[in-house]
């Protein structure tokens, strides 16, 4: 396929950070083993989901002998649903190709990185200097972007690194736009935004090349880890963690939280901070991958803010994003759950603060700080930040308009999202408390109580009609004896008061 041939019509922008769960349904024997028939779904909607069979999934450990009894079927059957679960509740884990490949073959057959290769190759016909080096395997989290180790012809020792993504679900500047946008980018200067050597794109995808650096991202220093290792290996089971030293988190930050000022002042969105995209030069951290926006792809973590409604715009996403980059500068590994209830002790209470304002419970419930507000705190206020480069990036006013639509079309997507998560997550919570013990008990004493009422109702009902056929029968025969001072009731009294 030519590079800038059009992306095929009808092409579904499929969102990969919604969350697949799966559930194991049934088991069936044949012959030597059993197979498993799992159920999969998309998202919090019953109806996007489907069946996988004919699997036979490798743990827990086989039974050589009776491993066809019902009863260790049953109990191997809930040792892989507990697999299943870990895997699908992993942040790391459930977005891995191969995860999703396993549990969702018809979405996910294609193999992106020949499908890079033949763009990159396409490209190399018309810019003849740049060459492919190797393929850099699975260094990023995205199943849809890939990345090469480049080198221009003329300078064989310089290392480059070239990444090609597909467009997003949040793509929404139009074609034209869109292109002029990404070649806008390599005129991007600012001290802590990593620079772009080169950008093109066309309707379907963007190709951008950028130096590469031996020192590695943020999180590769966290977790210190080699640049050119594949994404699972390096931070997936880290054998070692530590946090950083208070000086380098209040530097790193204070730089950070600048490049998202920055960025908001020029009204461009961003929405995709975590610490594999920041660049580490020198003592300078530098923000990378401005075009994901552009391109419309989701966020790393908007799995977790996606619960939270009062997140709802980039700028909030943006330093959401920063309470957890925080947290994995402070101790060494991302957060266990969001919100965080407690803090582990922090090398300053000021980091704590910070922590607090962008990922406690109050915090997720009330909305964010803006970022002039986080660097006016404690733990940033003071940190003296030394540069001669002079930030800038010219974006027309035409292109300006247009990102501000796209920006506002990207929150409208988010917030309908949280919208049903919440409307799920009450409706989920009413039919768990309808079915609780305690509101069963509760349904069972309210239905003795009425099934009483109602035979005292009943039993009271026919008293009264049998009372009232007795004097009915009785006053053709003989007068009611009175006492003196007893009125005598009217002769014509044939009505009864009802009982």
């Amino acid at each position: 396929m030519a590079f800038m041939e059009k992306p095929p019509a009808g092409k579904v922008l499929l969102d990969d950070t919604v969350p697949l769960t799966a559930a194991i349904e049934a088991s069936q024997s044949l012959q030597s083993h059993t197979e498993y028939i799992i159920r999969v779904q998309r998202g919090i909607s019953v109806e996007n989901s489907w069946q996988i069979a004919g699997l036979s999934l490798p743990l827990p450990p086989k039974k050589l002998i009776g491993n066809m009894d019902r009863e260790f079927i049953a109990e191997r059957q809930k040792g892989l649903q507990n697999y299943l679960n870990v895997i699908t509740t992993n942040h790391i884990l459930s977005n891995c190709e191969l995860v999703k490949k396993f549990l969702d073959p018809n979405n996910y057959s294609a193999s992106y990185t020949e499908i890079a290769l033949q763009q990159v190759s396409m490209f190399f016909r018309s810019e003849p200097k740049w060459e492919v080096v190797e393929p850099l395997k699975d260094i990023g989290w995205r199943i849809r972007k890939k990345y090469f180790l480049m080198k221009i012809k003329n300078q064989p020792k310089e290392r480059l690194v070239l990444s090609w993504a597909d467009l997003g679900p949040d793509k929404y500047l139009s074609d034209k736009d869109f292109q002029c946008l990404i070649k806008l980018l390599p005129s991007c200067l600012h001290p802590y935004i990593y620079r772009v050597t080169f950008a093109t794109a066309n309707e379907s995808s963007a190709l951008l090349i950028r130096m590469f650096n031996e020192k590695g991202t943020l999180k590769d220093l966290i977790y210190k880890a080699k640049p050119k290792d594949p994404f699972l290996r390096k931070y997936c089971n880290p054998k070692k963690i530590q946090g950083l030293e208070l000086q380098q988190i209040k530097t790193y930050g204070r730089q950070i939280l600048e490049v998202l000022k920055f960025l908001h002042d020029k009204g461009f969105p961003y929405g995709h901070l975590h610490a594999s995209n920041v660049m580490l030069e020198g003592d300078a951290c530098r923000l990378l991958d401005l075009e994901n926006s552009l391109l419309g792809l989701p966020s790393f973590y908007r799995s977790y803010f996606s619960q939270f409604r009062k997140i709802n715009t980039l700028e909030s996403v943006d330093v959401h994003c920063f309470g957890h980059l925080l947290y994995e500068m402070t101790y060494g590994r991302p957060p266990d759950s969001v919100p965080v209830d407690s803090f582990p002790p922090a090398p300053s209470m000021a980091v704590v603060a910070v922590l607090e304002s962008t990922l406690s419970c109050e915090a997720c419930k009330n909305g964010m700080p803006t970022v002039s507000r986080l660097l006016q705190m404690p733990l940033f206020s003071d940190v003296l930040l030394t540069t001669s480069e002079k930030p800038q990036f010219k974006i027309p006013t035409k292109l300006k308009e247009a990102l501000r639509i796209a920006k506002e079309c990207i929150e409208k997507r988010l917030i309908e999202e949280q919208k049903q998560i919440h409307q799920h997550r009450r409706l989920t919570r009413a039919q768990s408390h309808h079915g609780s013990e305690e509101e069963r008990k509760k349904r069972k004493i309210l239905a003795r109580k009425k099934s009483k009422r109602s035979a005292v109702e009943n039993s009271e009902e026919h008293s009264a009609k049998y009372s009232n056929s007795n004097n009915s029968a009785g006053s053709g025969a003989s007068s009611p004896l009175t006492s003196p001072s007893s009125p005598t009731p009217p002769s014509t009294a044939v009505e009864h008061a009802p009982f």
